[in-house]
């Protein structure tokens, strides 16, 4: 019976580290074997995460999964199209280091980049919708000064189909009368102490996944104050959703007028005034 005693309290002590050092059961199963971790170390135990890493990063990156970048995700997206996100490395900024950029991939997608935000004087805070052909770790990686990348994930759960399936204005024809209007309205967060930037901009978005329509995209938009000095950069890619809805967050004082810019990947102008 004391053997049979000690042997459950080591396993638990053995489940219990494993949930400290907050590593998938995949890891933590080869770690107890000694076998290689073929993850590269993921605490979601993602296959994909190494081809992942050596794409955007670099093989000689200096990569660090961190709780300072938070990516939230509903628990089930019922909608593939529109799977929610928020990207917030708030936490990563207030440890001191600025935040040159950030990037957000999908480890499953056909298309895993989603889009490159760089904060510039923007809080390094990010909300917008993206397509998921299925359920997928996301990543959000952002690089600080000192060229570190800090990795926060989550697992995003969806029935799957959404990166191969048109959208609605593709499929009734109302994206030709819409394209690249946008609205935006700049209102005071009294509780996060910033102003909340709301950016829509129409366009559908094409993946290039659809038979017989190619890649259609915006792939850049830009805020820009009076004086032409950009505030945010952002860089987008085909999983971003149709017709993108795009939350900011900008430091509570500064200029009151904006300018937004950009274009798609054929060449169509993205350009308005935002003001608070």
């Amino acid at each position: 019976m004391q053997d049979r005693r000690s042997w459950l309290l080591a396993g638990l002590g053995g489940l219990a580290g494993w949930a400290g050092e907050g590593l998938a059961p995949q890891a933590w199963a080869a770690q107890q074997a000694g076998a290689p971790d073929r993850a590269g170390g993921d605490p979601l135990g993602s296959l994909q995460w190494p081809t992942l890493r050596e794409q955007f990063l670099g093989a000689d990156a200096r990569v660090r999964f961190s709780d300072a970048v938070q990516v939230y995700t509903p628990a089930f997206a019922d909608d593939t199209m529109n799977v929610p996100l928020q990207i917030d490395a708030r936490p990563l900024a207030a440890a001191g280091t600025p935040i040159q950029r950030i990037l957000v991939a999908v480890d499953r997608n056909p298309v895993r980049e989603v889009l490159a935000f760089e904060p510039l004087r923007a809080l390094p805070m990010l909300a917008f919708r993206i397509r998921l052909e299925q359920a997928s770790p996301v990543r959000a990686m952002a690089q600080t000064e000192d060229g570190v990348w800090h990795v926060g994930s989550a697992l995003a759960q969806a029935p799957g189909g959404g990166c191969t399936v048109s959208g609605a204005s593709r499929l009734d024809g109302s994206w030709k009368s819409t394209l690249n209007q946008v609205q935006a309205r700049i209102f005071r967060n009294v509780l996060e102490g910033s102003r909340r930037l709301r950016v829509s901009v129409m366009h559908p978005m094409d993946t290039g996944l659809v038979a017989g329509i190619p890649a259609f995209y915006i792939e850049q938009l830009q805020l820009l104050d009076a004086g032409g000095a950009p505030w945010w950069r952002l860089a987008l890619h085909e999983p971003v959703s149709e017709n993108p809805f795009l939350t900011f967050e900008l430091p509570l004082q500064g200029p009151q007028v904006f300018r937004l810019t950009g274009q798609d990947n054929n060449g169509n102008r993205i350009d308005a005034e935002v003001r608070a």
